[in-house]
């Protein structure tokens, strides 16, 4: 008997220990390895029928993207978890695997609510591991010089050096693809995204940006902002780890006050706002103690399964009513600034900031003297209006030559559709009257901003198996922020469609010369429009080259293609034959 119970407490020794992660037997100081991560679940898989780990796709490292799903109906379909009325929360990992908090207390997390058979009933929990795994791979202790630990962890680039917190409209990566795949398969009510922070010193171990209210559809901001945000902050408080926005500095220091982070869709709860989300980028502070972050992630994280389960009910009504708004709302803001004119005072714990000379160039440098911290009331500025709207059209018409489009479409839940015939169509085309430019490349793209277009109605001819995209469909935000040209993160600022901006006829000035002088001949609406530009611009008087190209440019000769926006919108409810 005596043997026995002594063979029992070491299986239940070595049972536990089993359990325990990679960060627990470092003595909390080590992050989770890729291979460790997922050992771990599947581990779970095998040891709970309420744990299933699924694959998904591939990665630019030529790993598939694992989630972990924890439902304690047993059920790992998401139509029928949907069916069910279930709610769905998401949290993804190691976007970038230098900040690896969440990585390693979802790992804890999951494990204790399947150990103590703790799974809500009425919430299915949905955990990426490890999204940028090829990061995670080049593994080192020095590529965040500013962070306080872990010993060693992943790098912010992927396998193609790709921040893939920027990729989510332009999905460069294979990561990004299957990202997205996952997110739409799913359809999560809740995102949540697990970072660390760069930026000033302060009291606070965790830091929160939310979608930002003005972004996002007013049933669901009204809810987050005056529901899920003080329980967050307030469950956060009596955690033991007082939270506060996310630290954007006006200044140098935060003394000046902090703005609100506006998320464009290139980020991911940017993106997750497009489709009627409610995301959050939890950030913790780099300079705590990587035992306190990860513990206040993990506290994070349990607030938010609580209150997902306590607002489990409205939460589903909230996104049903918000996609059946988005689809029959006719006016959609595409680009945001700051309203200055409105703040707000904000408790703010910092630490003073200072000057002292510096030991390297003996000029004087800021430090924030921890001896003294502080309490004060600064400003914050949290509320954006929108620069430029647009009217929605009835569809999109799309040429079949732009597929990389319409597979994003499609990928991202879009109803998409093709022309049955040839057939001629009353649409209105954007020429691109103006853009700026990045002088070098971001995230491997010559990002535009700034776009001016102007809007021409014409009749074009469309071919069979043109694609149409009709607006009537809850992931219109989607489709009007990818396809609009002037929106913030639109296919068009990231490139998608340069070659329309480049003539590819022009002319021969000598031979041109005789062909001009015709024209103004029998064209008179060609000179006087040249008169009046000589008259407006006298340098043009001068350069007789400038005038040779304003009048082909003005004839017939000139190619009507040219930035010419190529997706057509459909303002008249013209009946079209599809397939």
């Amino acid at each position: 008997m005596k043997h026995y119970l002594i063979l029992l407490l070491l299986i239940t020794a070595m049972d536990t220990s089993a359990q325990l992660t990679p960060y627990e037997l470092s003595g909390k100081k080590e992050t989770a390895t890729y291979y460790q991560a997922i050992k771990h679940y599947e581990q779970l898989d095998k040891t709970y029928e309420q744990a299933k780990l699924l694959s998904y796709g591939n990665t630019d490292f030529g790993k598939p993207l694992h989630l972990l799903v924890l439902s304690k109906d047993k059920i790992f379909d998401p139509v029928a978890i949907r069916k069910s009325n279930n709610r769905i929360l998401l949290i993804n990992n190691g976007i970038h695997p230098g900040e690896p908090e969440g990585i390693d207390a979802s790992m804890m997390l999951a494990r204790d609510l399947l150990k103590g058979d703790l799974l809500p009933k009425d919430v299915v929990i949905c955990i990426i591991p490890v999204y940028n795994i090829d990061g995670s791979f080049n593994r080192t202790g020095t590529s965040r010089a500013n962070q306080n630990g872990p010993v060693a962890y992943g790098f912010r680039g992927n396998s193609k050096n790709y921040d893939l917190n920027r990729d989510f409209i332009k999905t460069d990566s294979k990561n990004a693809y299957s990202f997205q795949e996952i997110f739409n398969i799913w359809q999560p009510e809740i995102f949540v995204d697990t970072h660390t922070s760069n930026g000033a010193d302060y009291q606070y171990v965790m830091t929160l940006i939310p979608t930002h209210k003005d972004k996002l559809n007013p049933v669901l901001s009204e809810y987050m902002t005056k529901t899920m945000l003080p329980t967050l902050y307030t469950e956060m408080k009596n955690s033991g780890y007082e939270m506060i926005p996310y630290v954007n500095s006006v200044e140098e220091t935060p003394d000046a006050g902090i703005t609100g982070f506006l998320e464009s869709a290139r980020y991911s709860t940017g993106y997750t706002t497009l489709h009627n989300t409610i995301g959050f980028m939890p950030e913790t502070h780099m300079l705590k103690d990587y035992d306190k972050r990860v513990d206040a992630t993990y506290k994070l994280l349990q607030i938010y399964i609580n209150v997902v389960v306590r607002d489990a009910k409205i939460i589903g009504e909230n996104k049903r009513k918000a996609d059946e708004q988005v689809a029959k709302q006719t006016t959609f803001p595409i680009t945001w600034i700051l309203d200055e004119t409105v703040s707000e005072d904000l408790e703010f714990k910092g630490y003073t900031a200072k000057q002292k000379p510096s030991e390297v160039s003996g000029i004087d440098r800021l430090y924030y003297d921890r001896n003294e911290p502080h309490t004060k009331i600064i400003k914050y500025w949290n509320t954006y209006k929108p620069s430029v709207s647009v009217t929605k059209p009835i569809a999109y018409i799309i040429p079949k030559a732009w597929d990389k489009v319409v597979g994003l479409l499609k990928l991202n839940n879009v109803k998409v559709q093709q022309l049955q015939k040839d057939t001629q169509i009353d649409v209105e085309s954007y020429y691109v009257t103006d853009y700026k430019t990045m002088s070098s490349p971001f995230e491997g793209h010559y990002l535009h901003s700034n776009v001016k277009v102007n809007p021409i109605k014409q009749t074009l001819q469309f071919y069979e198996g043109d694609f149409v995209v009709y607006t009537n469909q809850r992931v219109n935000r989607y489709i009007i922020e990818t396809l609009e040209p002037q929106a913030m993160d639109s296919f068009f600022n990231w490139n998608f469609f340069d070659s329309i901006l480049g003539m590819k006829e022009h002319f021969s000035a000598y031979v041109f010369e005789d062909t001009a002088a015709e024209l103004l001949k029998k064209n008179p609406e060609i000179r006087k429009k040249l008169e009046a530009q000589k008259a407006k611009d006298s340098s043009l008087s001068k350069n007789a080259e400038a005038q040779l190209d304003f009048i082909y440019k003005n004839s017939d000769y000139y190619e009507k293609t040219h930035s010419r926006y190529p997706i057509a919108r459909l303002v008249n409810d013209t009946k079209i034959t599809l397939k």
